[in-house]
């Protein structure tokens, strides 16, 4: 049995699906930003269909990234975790992003929940041992809910604070910020939770830490990621 083609019923190219979704989730444009960029390479299109396409295929392409890659319990991300939160405005009501990032920097989890009480940092933690299993370190700030929820877990020794020494995690957030910029804030909690779980999948896979790789090595990863991004959902 042949694999569904998601672009079966589209009269526009997956090559021109691909570009903007990428557009739209990797930097930090505005869904005009992106119409004008393709009008100028002469492809005409609707910044309503920007939204259209990158909320139908996003997930998908989320998806794809997340089954390429390595095994999430044989991964090297469970050796030590870094953990924070940042308030996020959604219709003028306070929430909170948590995201969970390894020692490179990769993302393994974002969260979205209305408080950062013990029970969201329960939550949160059961949800990222769930794909990853126990890491053998934690770094948190000094927030009490974190080491409320390690308690209940059992896994109170492996945590970690101090000053500056979760600026890996912190840093994680600037990327979202600027696209949150971008989109001129969120109005839905579900729709926050969607966009940052796509955005997280497709920042770890063009994410060739561009700062520790030789430049002839780093071209080489690049163009690798983005040959594979345009084979993502391929029939």
């Amino acid at each position: 049995m042949k694999n569904h083609n998601p672009f079966r019923y589209f009269k526009t190219s997956p090559e021109i699906i691909h570009l903007t979704v990428m557009m739209y989730v990797r930097f930090p444009l505005s869904l005009r930003n992106v119409e004008d960029l393709l009008h100028e390479r002469g492809i005409d299109i609707c910044h309503e269909t920007v939204r259209y396409w990158w909320n139908k295929f996003g997930p998908m392409f989320a998806r794809e990234i997340r089954k390429k890659r390595m095994h999430p319990i044989t991964n090297h991300s469970n050796w030590k975790w870094h953990l924070d939160e940042v308030f996020v405005k959604i219709n003028g009501e306070t929430h909170y992003l948590w995201r969970a990032v390894d020692h490179e920097g990769e993302v393994l989890e974002a969260f979205v929940s209305k408080r950062r009480d013990r029970k969201s940092a329960l939550v949160f933690l059961k949800k990222i041992m769930k794909k990853y299993g126990n890491p053998k370190s934690i770094v948190t700030d000094k927030l009490p809910s974190y080491r409320a929820a390690l308690k209940m877990i059992g896994n109170a020794g492996i945590q970690e604070t101090g000053r500056w020494v979760n600026n890996r995690c912190e840093n994680s957030h600037l990327p979202f910020r600027r696209r949150e910029y971008a989109m001129l804030k969120f109005r839905r909690m579900r729709s926050l939770q969607k966009f940052v779980s796509i955005h997280a999948s497709v920042f770890n896979h063009f994410n060739k830490e561009r700062h520790l790789n030789p430049r002839v090595t780093y071209k080489v990863q690049r163009q690798a990621a983005l040959i594979e991004w345009q084979q993502l959902c391929a029939a």
